[in-house]
């Protein structure tokens, strides 16, 4: 009943970050271009493959049946809320629709029922996460456009992620919050608070009394989540800390940069180099700027909705070990039963056939799962490194600038500050 083993090793793939491994991986491709061997792929050529790979994905989204589009937000403002409104747009082939082409507004509030619908109607089924719907404390207001425009990229993710689903995307729900001009009723339906309760406290009591069976394919996954959803969390932490320090960096850079333009106007001797590190700052400035909007647009987003992610993949396991704990119950209480047991055979033969196809719908949607994880965080980093690339290469000196000596004495904080950001700051030349 449980299926055969998952025949891949689900420790493969995991993200690392030892800090050993990886200089004993570096050191390696040193030393074999020391000793004559081939050199490895340059980082343009790496991300120059990665894109061709891209360019196939897209191809590929052209022949979908399905296209779903979420743009044009829009504020509402009522006497009790105020609330955004985006636009969903739908092209379809498809034969269960009897149009080619829907326009609706939808809020964040449908997206959330929408994905409600789907978890209650396919429990074993992994729907893509939705962005957070309150803002944490020290980002941005949720009004504000950066904001709403991410959330917008976002929800356009979550809709396409399920209308590429072989499953999820011929879901009669989908359908309605497609299609359908007025959400309202159709948000009334569905099971309610006491079923929902239920459900919760059943959960927690299977939790208590624990799983005896679970087959060792499923406990496989549920370690490679957890370990997973730790090192994810990780990157997380950090690609948000790195946002924020160069955040702080550049507050940093906008305070210095004056001092020195000031500074060229009171010492004719000076001017010419002290301006030319006024622009120098100046410009560092503007392309950090960049370099932030990208990392708040693309990268941490990508990062943190895979942080989402896990814990939806282990919100999914946890159903899975409920669906199997309630044929254990019912299965050993036939066994005590020697009287009238037909009945309970029947409930027995019914939660067992639940039991497989909850198997078989997990251990499909997890093989599509990592799939996608793997192409969504390799494309994330690799536009990353692509980007840092040209981050530095834009921060490089067209000219040196060339320092007296003598101007040390007159500039004590102006060299270390440099110093310590040579990687993006321009170089200075002393002679």
């Amino acid at each position: 009943m449980s299926g055969q083993a998952v025949p891949v090793d689900l420790s493969g793939h995991m993200l690392d970050l030892e800090e050993d491994e990886d200089l004993e991986v570096f050191s390696k491709h040193h030393s074999s271009a020391a000793d004559g061997g081939s050199m490895p792929n340059s980082p343009s050529s790496m991300v120059n493959q990665y894109r061709l790979e891209d360019e196939e994905d897209e191809l590929v989204d052209t022949m979908k049946d399905l296209l779903v589009t979420v743009d044009q937000p829009e504020s509402h403002v009522t006497a009790i809320e105020t609330f955004i409104v985006y636009r969903v747009v739908t092209k379809t082939t498809r034969s269960e629709f009897d149009s080619s082409e829907y326009e609706v507004r939808r809020r964040y509030q449908d997206f959330l029922w929408l994905r409600g619908r789907l978890e209650d109607s396919y429990p074993t089924l992994i729907v893509n996460p939705l962005p957070e719907k309150f803002v944490m404390k020290g980002m941005v207001d949720r009004f504000n456009d950066d904001f709403i425009e991410t959330r917008r990229k976002a929800l356009d993710r979550f809709l396409n992620k399920v209308s590429a689903h072989p499953v999820l995307s011929h879901s009669q729900h989908l359908h309605v919050f497609l299609t359908a001009q007025d959400l309202l009723s159709h948000r009334k339906q569905g099971p309610g608070f006491l079923s929902r309760v239920g459900e919760t406290v059943r959960a927690v009591a299977h939790s208590v009394r624990g799983l005896k069976g679970r087959p060792e394919e499923f406990t496989l996954m549920h370690d490679y989540v957890e370990e997973f959803s730790s090192k994810i969390s990780s990157v997380d932490k950090i690609t948000q800390r790195i946002a924020k320090e160069q955040r702080e960096y550049v507050d940093e850079l906008k305070r210095c940069g004056p001092t020195y333009s000031l500074w060229a106007a009171l010492e004719e001797d000076l001017a010419e180099p002290l301006r030319g590190v006024a622009g120098c700052v100046e410009r560092c400035c503007v392309e950090t700027e960049e370099h932030i909007q990208y990392l708040s647009e693309v990268l941490v987003p990508a990062v943190h909705e895979y942080v989402l992610s896990a814990d939806t993949v282990k919100a999914v396991m946890r159903r899975r070990d409920t669906i199997h704990a309630d044929y254990e119950v019912k299965n050993e209480a036939l066994a005590l039963r020697k009287d009238e047991p037909q009945a309970l055979e029947e409930e027995v033969g019914r939660l067992a056939e639940r039991l497989e196809l909850a198997n078989s719908a997990l251990k499909g949607d997890w093989c599509r799962w990592q799939e996608g994880m793997r192409g969504d965080l390799r494309s994330a980093f690799v536009s990353a490194t692509e980007k840092n690339i040209q981050y530095y290469e834009k921060s490089q000196p067209s000219q040196w600038i060339k320092m007296p000596w003598h101007i040390l004495g007159r500039t004590p904080f102006f060299m270390p500050s440099l110093q310590f950001h040579s990687s993006t700051l321009h170089k200075v030349q002393l002679v």
